[in-house]
């Protein structure tokens, strides 16, 4: 048995359970899928020549393929409450190459209309629809003492998997040039990426991932028609777990905060760090600070589970907060160079990783399973309302080039006031003992292996 707190006996433990690998190198290529789409279409929207990116733009972009979502993640989750979601993983994923597909086709026209917005919509919502089916199955493939590792090895790990397809795609990008064509070919190649994630997925059992249902699931009528009374029930549901209500309020205001200061890094190298026509440059730079941001959550991944071993999750969490608000404030006496920003962009991810992590696990073994869909769900269209909001909020609070002190004062304040009330709350309210998860029995060492 692996010392309790043990970073490496926690991981080599989690990892020997071949139910975990299976879903986790689904998410894996999935997310290296994400990584290659994302720069295509970053590429093709912000990073063209003769597209001239405000915050306006920027925020437009994010409204148009972001927000909509909320509007169908309710009915998603109460899919995820019903359906197999080993079968959700399997479609979504071939769903995904499909319409990315079309994304390449509409690209290889050079077509930026409507049309291609909508079929990016729908892109996203079936990826989001995905993610949080991840998230709701991982508690039935590792046993509760594992929650914690299990998220931090899943959904670090991920982000390095979007960050190696970014990779891809920049190397695609590198030999075939900067025009229509090279971004089609990216397209292109991750669809196939993401008919692999499909094939993956098919190696688990059809009922392994749940959900937890009393009696056969009701038809797909029933399902949508209960929508209402059925999100009522997950709200409700969530409002009387302090703990998981708490954290989800918690990595909403994280969400608010992040969310400005990522359009406002996104327009610092578009236009003001580099020639506005110099593209590439603009693109490699920023991707220097994604990269820096990738080594954060892996500081998050190798930290958290030894941290929260010793301390409550929720000092970690304010703890973590507190150290994006000073980062913040720092930076008002330092030069807006590539240099700040790159190190700024590093601490910043661990702050968010670190979050994520935690509060993902505190959702998971706050709710019963066959409400977890339905949460996650709600927990998901929070993450895309809120960073909306931000972008919305930078469309008339941040200038063109990025560069605002008054804006970053700000962004340390936000994050400082997060973490003041987090702290309040949770030291006045102590998280509640944990228990077993409702609805998931979790399986013994020497029975993880099990299908």
């Amino acid at each position: 048995m692996p010392r309790p707190g043990s970073f490496v006996g926690d991981l080599v433990d989690v990892l020997e359970g071949p139910r975990f690998r299976k879903l986790y190198a689904t998410r894996l290529c999935a997310q290296a899928a994400d990584g290659a789409t994302t720069v295509a279409l970053t590429s093709f929207v912000f990073f063209s020549p003769e597209r001239q990116a405000t915050a306006g733009d920027v925020a437009t972009a994010f409204a148009v393929t972001l927000l909509p979502y909320s509007l169908v993640g309710p009915f998603a989750g109460v899919l995820l409450d019903r359906w197999r979601r080993r079968q959700i993983l399997v479609v979504a994923s071939l769903l995904k190459a499909l319409l990315v597909l079309v994304l390449a086709a509409l690209v290889a026209v050079d077509y930026a209309g409507a049309g291609f917005y909508a079929v990016g919509l729908l892109v996203l919502s079936v990826n989001r629809f995905y993610l949080s089916a991840l998230s709701a199955a991982l508690p039935h493939v590792v046993p509760e003492r594992e929650l914690v590792m299990a998220n931090s090895v899943s959904t670090t790990s991920g982000t390095v998997s979007s960050l190696l397809g970014a990779a891809l795609a920049f190397g695609i990008r590198a030999v075939l040039g900067e025009g229509t064509a090279a971004t089609a070919g990216i397209l292109a190649a991750s669809a196939l990426t993401s008919l692999g994630a499909s094939a993956l997925a098919t190696r688990m059992h059809r009922d392994l991932l749940g959900p937890d249902l009393d009696g056969p699931p009701p038809h797909l009528k029933e399902a949508l028609q209960g929508v209402a009374s059925g999100m009522t029930a997950g709200a409700h549901h969530i409002r009387v777990r302090r703990a998981a209500r708490r954290a989800l309020t918690a990595i909403a205001a994280h969400r608010l905060v992040y969310g400005l200061w990522t359009v406002s890094t996104l327009l610092l190298y578009r236009n003001t760090l580099n020639d506005p026509d110099d593209t590439d440059a603009a693109i490699a730079g920023l991707a220097t600070v994604v990269g820096a941001s990738g080594v954060g959550y892996f500081l998050a991944a190798l930290a958290t589970p030894e941290v929260t071993a010793h301390a409550r999750k929720s000092t970690w969490v304010t703890a973590l907060l507190s150290l994006a608000g000073l980062t913040q404030l720092a930076l008002l006496a330092l030069p807006v160079d590539e240099r700040t920003v790159v190190g700024s962009a590093l601490l910043l991810g661990l702050a968010a990783q670190g979050v994520k992590i935690c509060v993902d696990t505190m959702v998971q073994e706050a709710v019963s399973d066959d409400f977890r869909g339905r949460v996650f769900s709600v927990y998901d269209t929070l993450f895309n309302v809120c960073f909306v909001s931000a972008a919305a909020f930078a469309a008339v609070a941040v200038p063109s080039s990025g560069k605002s002190p008054v804006l970053t004062a700000a962004l340390g304040g936000g994050y400082l006031l997060a973490a003041g009330w987090y702290a309040s709350v949770t030291r006045r309210r102590p998280e509640p003992a944990e228990g077993p998860i409702a609805g998931v029995s979790p399986a013994p060492p020497a029975a993880r292996g099990t299908t």
